[in-house]
């Protein structure tokens, strides 16, 4: 039991990576390679998304599958919403390029529902790839 959950964690870790370089190269390369704005926008929105999913996932390995997605909707909900706070700390850490890659600037309905469908496709890899119980 314990080897399954250290190779699930060391995937789930693995994923988490993946999407963490894959959104870092879509925000940078994205439009030098002349990629749509809605593909760079929304795709770096959607692989939020997913991350934050793996990373849930990774911390809480034993935990259903369907209640993390649940969570990771809530987190990233949360942190769009956040946009909506305007403090001098939160606007002086956004315009660093840790906060804007980690909470955004500016508040937009359409990322959380790229969010989801980040959160959605993570679910779905995470369930087919590791053979998880059912999702529910």
């Amino acid at each position: 039991m314990q080897r399954r959950l250290a190779r699930t964690r060391l995937f789930l870790l693995s994923a988490l990576l993946l999407t963490i370089v894959s959104g870092l190269a879509l925000r940078r390369y994205g439009y030098a390679l002349n990629l749509p704005f809605v593909i760079v926008k929304y795709g770096g929105s959607l692989l939020w998304g997913a991350m934050v999913y793996w990373l849930l996932a990774a911390i809480l390995v034993s935990m259903r599958r369907f209640k993390l997605a649940l969570a990771a909707l809530v987190i990233a909900v949360l942190v769009e919403l956040s946009r909506l706070l305007h403090t001098p700390d939160l606007y002086a850490f956004r315009l660093t390029q840790a906060g804007a890659l980690l909470l955004g600037r500016v508040f937009s309905p359409w990322n959380i529902v790229a969010y989801a469908a980040g959160i959605a496709v993570a679910l779905v890899l995470d369930r087919t790839l590791t053979r998880q119980k059912p999702l529910l």
